[in-house]
């Protein structure tokens, strides 16, 4: 089985292609009727489906995963632990079971990189959810200490209250573009013309 697209996105870091190559390449190879369990890249192509947010597509794969593999490669089942975590909504869990497992030089860098994307999502909750927030608690969702987790939110242009270690959310501006479309004009002058007539 001709692996080289998956190789070529894991080398520029194309990470949020790698679940659907990795899905085409398995429905290949079983079209083929090659057997290629033994030696398939699960924990990849499971962290490829977390990457892009697809915890179903994740769950249903991490079923189909022979037993066998699972007990023989522990990064496949620290992979899933990340997974369960988001299935539960566990958002704190995800970065301990991202910190938790030594991960081999294959599958560091995208682990890297979605504990960045991580980060960033939960940011966004942050930014979305609350209107002030501890830093204690900014810092468990950011999975990271709480100096470090301060300074980020800071640089976002959040302001911190000292005396109560309470961080108030700056909303971002909100940009509505309106197309001013010149039928919707002409609607609007008659209705407003009937309305005074």
């Amino acid at each position: 089985m001709d692996t080289s697209p998956l190789n070529e996105a894991l080398a520029s870091s194309s990470y949020d292609k790698i679940a659907d190559i990795c899905d085409n390449l398995m429905l290949q190879g079983a079209a083929e009727g090659i057997e290629f369990h033994d030696e398939w890249p699960y924990a990849i192509h499971l962290l490829g489906h977390i990457y892009s947010n697809d915890i179903n597509s994740a769950r249903f794969l991490w079923k189909k995963i022979p037993a066998a593999i699972k007990e023989a490669r522990p990064e496949v089942v620290a992979v899933w632990r990340i997974g369960q975590k988001l299935w539960t909504r566990d958002y704190v869990g995800v970065h301990e079971a991202i910190r938790g497992f030594s991960w081999s030089p294959e599958v560091q860098p995208f682990v890297a990189s979605f504990a960045e994307l991580y980060k960033k999502r939960m940011f966004e909750l942050l930014l979305s959810a609350y209107s002030t927030i501890s830093t204690e608690d900014s810092a468990r969702f950011l999975g990271m200490n709480e100096n470090d987790a301060t300074n980020y939110v800071l640089q976002q242009g959040w302001a911190l209250d000292s005396a109560s270690q309470m961080l108030t959310v700056k909303k971002q501006a909100v940009v509505t573009e309106q197309k001013l479309d010149p039928s919707k004009l002409q609607r609007l002058t008659e209705y407003v013309f009937h309305l005074e007539h």
